[in-house]
């Protein structure tokens, strides 16, 4: 009788973990998406699904067909965290993105706005010479930000990681503040299908 109330106690105990970690989850985005609406706040988040690694070798900007684009998963992927921005009430933003075709497909694909390129957003994958430029490009440009409707940026995991120490998926969003020192201070992060 004893050792069953102990194994109904752990499956109830297990249960209830189990059932609590996505409200959890709910509540720790629903507090992030309370902080983009209020301002003072943005978002990078990482290009939508594009098979593949880096770059190939004839990249050129400007040139998609010398890139890695976004596949169909992506392009769809892209469409459903834009309803995911308007579902959280954010029907319009303003929208950065890298000059590589498969962010600004992201970018478009969000349906938030119109999007504007800046190069600070560029891909630093195998381009560690240029994350301090870009890095100083990105806090000169961020000083100057009102922050008082949503901001998105629209980038790759490489430069994710150099402005905000995260490592990111495909889709993934880090949800930041600026910080006093005119860097990032990362709030949280809403992971995407």
């Amino acid at each position: 009788m004893r050792q069953h109330f102990f194994q109904v106690l752990a499956t109830s105990l297990v249960a209830g973990l189990l059932a609590a970690t996505p409200g959890s989850a709910l509540a720790s985005n629903a507090k992030l998406w309370a902080a983009l609406r209020a301002g003072g706040h943005l978002v990078l988040i990482r290009h939508a699904i594009a098979p593949g690694t880096g770059d190939p070798e004839n990249f050129t900007i400007g040139d998609c067909s010398s890139q890695r684009n976004l596949s169909q998963d992506g392009r769809d992927q892209a469409a459903r965290i834009g309803a995911r921005f308007r579902a959280n009430g954010i029907a319009t933003a303003k929208v950065y993105s890298s000059q590589w075709c498969r962010c600004l497909e992201t970018a478009r694909h969000l349906g938030l706005g119109s999007v504007t390129e800046r190069p600070f957003l560029n891909s630093l994958h195998a381009r560690s010479e240029r994350t301090g430029p870009q890095a100083r490009a990105f806090r000169n440009w961020l000083e100057k930000q009102p922050l008082k409707r949503p901001v998105v940026l629209v980038t790759h995991q490489a430069t994710i990681r150099a402005f905000t120490g995260r490592f990111t998926a495909s889709g993934e969003m880090v949800v930041a503040r600026r910080s006093a020192d005119g860097g990032l201070t990362v709030v949280g992060t809403i992971q995407t299908d």
